[in-house]
C-alpha cells in the first residue's frame, strides 16, 4: 500500500466514525421527536373521537329530565307525595321510561332530599326512601338551575352521570327529577393496542378508564384538601382512593410524558388531553411510547448501516483507484514502447484513415435515406388513419342504412295498401335510425382517443330491443333463430345506449354470418348481474373461432370473410367501445361447439338508477 493510499484509508475511517457518532447522538433525538409527533397526532385523533362519543352520549339525555319534570303525573305526585296510588303509578311510569331510553336510573326527590319514586323501586337496591340532599345535582336543581354531576352511586355502587331538573308546580319548585346515565357502555370501546383513555375529575382522580386497576386513582398526590372536597359530595361513596405511581416529565418539545409503575416494571406514555367544561371532566389519551422509541432506534440503526455501506463502497472505490494507478504505470511503459513503433505504422494509419472517411460518407448517405424513409412513413401513417376513419364510417353507417331502406320499402307497400298507421310507425323507426346515425357520427372516433361522453345508467332490455329492430331483417333472411334471456329483474348498467347497441349489432351480425353453413342456425343473447358487474353473453352454434386467429380477432382490418364482405372493423370498434365503458370484451369457444362473446360492464348503482328514472319521468 502506497503512502497516499494509506492516508486515504485513515481519512475514510475518521469520517465514518465521526458521522456514525453524530447519527447516534443527534439522530436518535431527532428521530424520536419525529415519531413522537406522529404519535401525538394519532393521539389527537383518538382523543377527538373519545370526546365526541362522550359529548354525544351526554347530549342524548340532556333535555329528558325537563320533559319528565313537566309531565302532569309527576307534578301531581310531588304535590301529593303521600298518595300511594300516585307513587305506584309513578314508579311504573319511571321504570317504563328507563327501559325505553336505556338509561341507568330515573328517580324523583322531594325538596328535603328524600326519594319518593324510582325506576328501580322493585330492584335489589331501590332508591326509594334514600336521601340525596348532599349531591350537587340535587342542590343545583332544587335551586332552580340545571343539575349536573358524575359520581359513584352510594346505593347502587355504579358509576354514572347525573342530570337533575326542577319540578315546577303552582307552589313553586316542589321536587327534582334525576336521570342517571351509565358510562360503562362508553368505556367498553376504550381498549386499544398501544393507547389508554382516562377521564379525570377536577381533583385529578381517574373516574373512567379502559383499565379497571386505574379506576379511583389519583394522578399526583392525594392531598387532604383534595380528599376533603371529594368526601364533601361523596362523589366516590366508600370507594378506596389511592395514588397512581406515576412520574410526569415535560420534554423540550412540550410533550407531556407519564411513566406509570406496574407489576411488570414501568411504562412510559405520551399524554394528550382535552377539557370538557360542560361535564367538568378532563379526557386524556395515553399512548405507549415504546413503539415510537423503537421505530426511532430502528431508523438510526438503518442510517448507521447506510453509513457502513457507504464506507464499504468508498473502500472499494479507493481500492479500485489503487489498482488503476498500477495499471496507469504499466500503460506508461507500454506507451513508451508504442512511440518507438509510430514511425513504422504511419503508412498503415493513413490507409485506415482513408477507409474511415469513405465509411463516414456512406453513413451520411444512409442517414439521408433514413430521414426520407421516415418522412414517407409519417405520410403513409396519415393516409392509413384517413382510410381507417373512412372505412369505420362506412362500416358503422352500412347497417342503419340497410334498415332505413327496408323500413322505407315496407312503408311504401303499407301506404299502397292504405295502412297509414303502420306506415307512420315505419317512418318513425326511420327517423330513429337517422338519429342513431347522427349519434354515431358524433361519437365515432379513432381507436386511440377516448370519447368525451359520460356514462349513464342504461336499461339492458331497451338496448336489446333496439338492436333487435335493426338486425331482425338480417336474421330473417339468414333464417337464424334469435333467443333472448335477460332474467326476470331489470338490469341497469353504466354505458352509452347508442354505442352499446352498436356493439351488440356488430356481434350478433357476425354470429349470423358464422352460422350460415349450419343446418340449424341459432344465436342466443343472455344477461345477468354478478355482484357489481353485468355480464352479457352472445352465443352461436357456428364452427367457433380458430385458435390461430383468436388473438387477432379484435385487430383493425382483420377479417375472415371473403373479399368485399367485410372491412374487419366491426369487432375492433366494438372492443374499443367496451373498453371506453371501463369493461371488457372477450371471445372463447364453447365445449358443445360455437363461439361465445362475453361483455362485462359495471352495474349501475341504485341511486344512479333512481335518478335516471326520475329524470326520464320528468322529461
Amino acid at each position: 500500500m502506497t503512502p497516499v493510499s494509506r492516508r486515504y484509508w485513515i481519512v475514510l475511517g475518521a469520517v465514518a466514525a465521526t458521522l456514525s457518532a453524530a447519527i447516534a447522538y443527534f439522530g436518535t433525538s431527532h428521530m424520536t421527536t419525529i415519531y413522537m409527533e406522529q404519535a401525538a397526532r394519532r393521539g389527537d385523533n383518538t382523543l377527538g373521537l373519545a370526546v365526541s362519543a362522550l359529548r354525544g352520549e351526554l347530549a342524548r339525555y340532556e333535555n329528558l329530565p325537563e320533559l319528565i319534570a313537566d309531565h302532569e303525573q309527576i307534578k301531581e305526585l310531588v304535590e301529593n307525595p303521600g298518595d300511594r296510588e300516585r307513587v305506584d303509578a309513578a314508579n311504573r311510569y319511571l321504570k317504563s321510561i328507563n327501559a325505553l331510553l336505556e338509561s341507568s336510573d330515573i328517580y324523583i326527590i322531594m325538596p328535603d332530599g328524600t326519594t319518593i319514586a324510582a325506576s328501580n323501586f322493585d330492584g335489589p337496591t331501590p332508591f326509594v326512601g334514600e336521601n340525596f340532599s348532599y349531591r350537587p345535582y340535587f342542590q343545583d336543581a332544587v335551586a332552580g338551575g340545571e343539575g349536573r354531576f358524575f359520581a359513584l352511586g352510594t346505593t347502587s355502587l355504579k358509576r354514572g352521570y347525573y342530570f337533575g331538573a326542577p319540578i315546577h308546580t303552582n307552589a313553586g319548585i316542589s321536587g327534582v327529577v334525576v336521570f342517571k346515565v351509565d358510562v360503562d357502555v362508553i368505556e367498553q370501546a376504550w381498549h386499544g393496542t398501544d393507547y389508554e383513555i382516562i377521564v379525570t375529575d377536577p381533583e385529578g382522580i381517574v373516574f373512567m378508564s379502559g383499565r379497571e386497576d386505574w379506576l379511583f386513582t389519583g394522578i399526583g398526590a392525594l392531598t387532604e384538601d383534595r380528599l376533603a372536597r371529594t368526601a364533601e359530595t361523596r362523589r366516590y361513596a366508600d370507594a378506596e382512593l389511592r395514588e397512581l405511581p406515576v412520574r410526569r416529565t415535560v420534554t423540550a418539545e412540550r410533550y407531556d410524558l407519564l411513566t406509570i409503575e406496574n407489576r411488570a416494571g414501568s411504562t412510559e406514555y405520551l399524554t394528550v388531553s382535552e377539557q370538557m367544561p360542560e361535564a367538568d371532566w378532563t379526557v386524556s389519551v395515553l399512548l405507549d411510547t415504546a413503539s415510537a422509541r423503537s421505530q426511532a432506534m430502528m431508523t438510526v440503526v438503518a442510517l448507521l448501516l447506510l453509513v457502513g455501506l457507504a464506507a464499504m463502497g468508498a473502500a472499494v472505490y479507493l481500492q479500485s483507484r489503487a489498482r488503476l494507478a498500477e495499471r496507469l504505470a504499466t500503460q506508461r511503459e507500454a506507451k513508451e514502447q508504442l512511440e518507438r513503433r509510430v514511425a513504422e505504422r504511419t503508412a498503415d494509419l493513413a490507409a485506415v484513415n482513408k477507409r474511415l472517411e469513405q465509411e463516414v460518407d456512406e453513413r451520411r448517405a444512409t442517414e439521408r435515406q433514413l430521414r426520407k424513409t421516415q418522412a414517407d412513413l409519417v405520410q403513409a401513417g396519415k393516409l392509413a388513419a384517413l382510410g381507417q376513419m373512412s372505412a369505420a364510417l362506412s362500416h358503422e353507417f352500412n347497417q342503419p342504412l340497410a334498415a332505413v331502406r327496408a323500413y322505407a320499402d315496407n312503408a311504401t307497400v303499407l301506404i299502397d295498401r292504405g295502412r297509414g298507421a303502420d306506415a307512420r310507425m315505419n317512418i318513425g323507426r326511420i327517423a330513429a335510425l337517422v338519429e342513431r346515425m347522427a349519434s354515431i357520427s358524433r361519437h365515432l372516433r379513432n381507436f386511440a382517443r377516448k370519447p368525451n361522453a359520460k356514462l349513464r345508467p342504461v336499461l339492458l332490455e331497451e338496448v336489446v330491443r333496439d338492436m333487435q329492430e335493426i338486425v331482425s331483417a338480417r336474421l330473417r333472411v339468414a333464417e337464424v333463430e334469435l333467443a333472448i334471456d335477460l332474467g326476470d329483474e331489470p338490469i341497469w348498467l353504466m354505458a352509452g345506449s347508442v354505442r352499446l347497441q352498436q356493439v351488440l349489432v356488430n356481434i350478433v351480425s357476425n354470429a349470423a354470418d358464422a352460422v350460415e353453413g349450419q343446418a340449424e342456425r341459432f344465436v342466443g343473447i343472455s344477461g345477468r348481474r354478478q355482484g357489481d358487474r353485468v355480464v352479457i353473453a352472445v352465443r352461436d352454434n357456428g364452427p367457433g373461432v380458430p385458435e390461430a386467429i383468436a388473438a387477432r380477432i379484435f385487430d383493425p382490418f382483420f377479417t375472415t370473410k371473403g373479399v368485399g364482405k367485410g372491412l374487419g372493423l366491426g369487432l375492433s370498434i366494438s372492443y374499443n367501445i367496451v373498453k371506453d365503458f371501463d369493461g371488457s370484451l372477450t371471445v372463447s369457444n364453447l365445449p358443445e361447439g360455437g363461439a361465445e362473446f362475453l361483455i362485462e360492464l359495471d352495474a349501475a348503482a341504485e341511486d344512479a338508477v333512481d335518478g335516471n328514472v326520475n329524470l326520464e319521468v320528468a322529461l
